[in-house]
């Protein structure tokens, strides 16, 4: 039972496009890998990188010339580079980071056979590459793991103790309790990030769409509850598994992380403190909320069990992107007039607060 279970779960887990979405190709006159269909960029580089289970994997690496930090992305499943060149290139630009994706063994131009433990391996190679080849030091490291792709970077996060932070986006409980609303972890289960994101010890910002029809979004609620380090979550109001990008919230408050976790540890308790003092909680989509019931404890299986083929479906079209594209440009036009307002309305809220002061001052004066 535990065999044919265990086969079940890898089975969801892994859907590579097929064909894959780009070739890989060799320019004759410099001698560098391309990635076809898409033309060369002076700040791209093409890579090759072998794992430690015999297979060679595809990695892309953006390098974005004010980068402090260094976003290590692992896509969802049913993706691969093709798919996320566009939007990883935009990633880099607006966020100001260097950014490495690659491809899982069996995905894309990666050679092998997609399995959770070469995921693993995978991941590991990406990091080594990062660390010998470009010199990048753990501690600029952000680690971000999209869908399937929290599986190997909570199992790497869970073993470098000085990252700079994680980033979850939709992520799940665990293979298994994506398809069963099982109470407790098997030893047939996989990507166990249930029982890996209390190792974690940097600061972890989780993404979730509230109406994901893939991965519950209680999936990404009990995992922050877990979390050692919290920090602001952004559940995202009428998001679903493949379309948070879409969303200005999302870029905004992957901007707003970044900043914070690029400060020291003690300026970021200081602006936290700060942030608490002077501003009142806004009615949006990434306050704090009240986790549901988390998918161990429902009473009622939710009906997953078809959720495989709508897996295969689900990645960022090109429409998508570009509406992605128009939503950055509007929001970097947008950004000064926001932070303007944001000043003045803490001005406000400031002078209001030593006025109600006053007021009981003053009170206190004439009961006396």
């Amino acid at each position: 039972m535990g065999g044919v279970t265990s086969s079940m779960a890898a089975k969801f887990a892994f859907f590579p496009p097929n064909p894959p979405s780009y070739k890989l190709i060799t320019d004759d006159h410099t001698g560098l890998l391309l990635l076809s269909p898409f033309p060369h960029r002076e700040n791209v580089e093409v890579l090759k990188l072998p794992t430690r289970r015999g297979t060679e994997i595809v990695a892309i690496y953006i390098r974005h010339p004010l980068a402090t930090s260094t976003l290590l992305y692992s896509h969802g499943n049913a993706a691969d580079l093709g798919q996320m060149y566009e939007l990883f290139i935009e990633l880099s630009i607006h966020l100001r980071v260097n950014l490495m994706g690659y491809d899982y063994s069996g995905y894309g131009q990666s050679s092998g056979k997609a399995s959770e433990q070469n995921t693993y391996a995978d991941i590991e190679a990406a990091y080594k590459c990062l660390e010998e080849s470009y010199g990048t030091k753990q501690e600029d490291i952000i680690l971000y793991g999209q869908s399937v792709g929290s599986g190997p970077t909570l199992d790497l996060a869970a073993r470098l103790p000085q990252l700079r932070a994680v980033v979850l986006h939709s992520p799940i409980l665990s293979g298994l309790r994506v398809m069963y609303p099982v109470k407790r972890t098997y030893w047939f289960d996989i990507y166990k990030n249930i029982d890996k994101i209390p190792l974690v010890n940097c600061p972890v910002l989780i993404i979730h769409g509230t109406a994901d029809e893939v991965v519950d979004c209680s999936h990404g609620k009990q995992l922050w509850e877990l979390c050692k380090e919290k920090y602001e979550p952004l559940w995202l109001k009428g998001g679903n598994h493949c379309d948070l990008e879409l969303y200005p919230e999302y870029i905004r408050h992957l901007k707003k992380f970044i900043s914070t976790v690029e400060k020291s540890p003690s300026q970021r308790y200081n602006s936290r403190r700060s942030t608490d003092q002077f501003e009142q909680p806004r009615k949006s989509t990434d306050v704090y909320e009240v986790s549901r019931k988390s998918t161990d404890r429902r009473e009622k299986p939710r009906k997953s069990t078809d959720r495989p083929e709508k897996l295969k479906n689900q990645f960022i079209s090109a429409d998508k992107l570009e509406k992605l594209r128009v939503s950055f440009d509007h929001m970097e036009r947008s950004r000064r007039s926001v932070d303007c307002h944001e000043k003045s309305r803490k001005s406000i809220d400031h002078q209001l607060d030593r006025a109600r002061k006053s007021v009981d001052r003053l009170d206190r004066i004439r009961t006396g």
